[in-house]
């Protein structure tokens, strides 16, 4: 222990001594473990934010879609299945379902005149489901039914066209048709990308049910479960058989997963991204590696009266070869931390990781994995780095130091 101590008190003595030659040539280290760490914590968070893009379009995983139609393209009692599904549903004690009737228009009356808008009536727990994000305002609540103006999401588009008027400001909209009157706009979707132009509004399903006898002909309905991954497997054919039996001749029900988790390969991209920039970082640095091999081995020709004279007094050969080994193993490990420091510094920054990934909701905390294959790639280079000009310095011999 005496001697491992001392061989790290000579390195760092000699790190101080020649700290213009070790800064220089331990810059390009610092800046190749910083990039690793940085593309590995990169490439976590993007795999954060593609899950939650999935999540918008397909649900969290696992989400279990429900669908209901006949054989013969007949309309679908929904109510008799509405009645059915809520009855299998609290048999299985799910805590996420949403019914989702999409596909209607209805009339809103604009400045303009009454206009055509796309219309969906949906349960609260769809944002849950779904990780709607809203730009100004809340969501539906299930209390929105008792209003006396029942609540509505708009879009964004429709939002503009109705003069952006604040939510605070208590805005109202007026629908034409079979469950006409006045809506109150409660919140507003943004756009889901450049050109996205679509006038929708977003309906509490049973506020809507409780103004007519059926739904339009043209919508289509689909129920949503959101259960764990591990379940979905076990719970989906159950449901299935449940929800089958006793129904009428003619109907077909389907069950399946929509979400991402279902689908084969599909974070492929994102272990390909990975990869790759993983591939060059790396690269990047054993180069800078192979940079510092070549200084290191150039200052040992200039120290060869330094260490011969060492020899002379008696030092050993494991100590020369630990004092120079631990000097650029002490050195990258120093570069590789404060490479490491200054990228969790950078990607911590809450200004950085919003601007990056728009509309993320769960930023997950600096990963731990990151910081961890950054330092062992600084001490490996070290290792590398160090342990042949320790070979070189090895061979010196006191004879050596006086002809020098």
């Amino acid at each position: 222990m005496t001697g491992l101590l001392g061989a790290l008190a000579d390195a760092w003595a000699e790190i101080r001594v020649h700290k213009l030659r070790v800064l220089l040539s331990l810059i390009g280290i610092a800046v190749s473990v910083g990039a690793l760490t940085a593309v590995v914590a990169i490439s976590e968070y993007q795999r954060q934010y593609q899950e939650e893009q999935s999540d918008r379009f397909g649900g969290r995983a696992a989400t279990i879609a429900v669908g209901v139609s006949s054989e013969d393209g007949t309309p679908v009692d929904i109510d008799d299945f509405d009645e059915r599904f809520t009855r299998v549903t609290e048999r299985f004690d799910f805590s996420h379902t949403a019914r989702i009737a999409q596909g209607m228009v209805v009339g809103v009356q604009l400045p303009e005149g009454i206009t055509d808008v796309t219309a969906r009536l949906i349960d609260p727990m769809y944002s849950e489901i779904h990780r709607e994000q809203l730009l100004e305002g809340r969501w539906l609540r299930d209390a929105d039914s008792e209003a006396l103006a029942p609540a509505a999401v708009i879009s964004e588009p429709l939002w503009d066209r109705i003069g952006r008027v604040p939510i605070s400001g208590h805005p109202t909209v007026e629908l034409t048709g079979a469950a006409g009157g006045t809506y109150q706009i409660v919140g507003v979707v943004p756009r889901t990308g450049f050109g996205d132009e679509e006038l929708r509004i977003d309906l509490l399903y049973d506020a809507y049910r409780d103004r007519v006898d059926a739904l339009p002909k043209d919508a289509w309905s689909q129920y949503e479960i959101w259960v764990g991954p591990e379940q979905a497997d076990q719970i989906g054919p159950v449901l299935a058989m449940d929800l089958r039996a006793g129904l009428p001749e003619g109907q077909v029900v389907s069950v399946n997963r929509t979400d991402w988790g279902a689908q084969p390969g599909a974070m492929d991209a994102q272990a390909t991204f990975e990869m790759v920039t993983g591939g060059i970082a790396a690269l990047i640095l054993a180069l800078g590696a192979l940079s510092l091999i070549n200084i290191q081995l150039v200052a040992m020709r200039q120290r060869v009266r330094e260490i011969g004279v060492r020899r002379a007094f008696g030092a050993s050969s494991g100590r020369v070869f630990f004092s120079v080994f631990l000097e650029s193993l002490v050195a990258t490990t120093v570069a590789g931390a404060v490479g490491i420091a200054i990228v969790v510094a950078v990607l911590r920054s809450d200004l950085l990781v919003t601007t990056t990934f728009v509309g993320m909701q769960d930023v997950p905390p600096f990963p731990m994995r990151a910081a961890l294959i950054g330092l062992a790639a600084s001490v490996i280079v070290g290792a590398v780095s160090g342990f042949i000009p320790a070979l070189v310095a090895l061979r010196v011999k006191v004879i050596d130091a006086i002809r020098f």
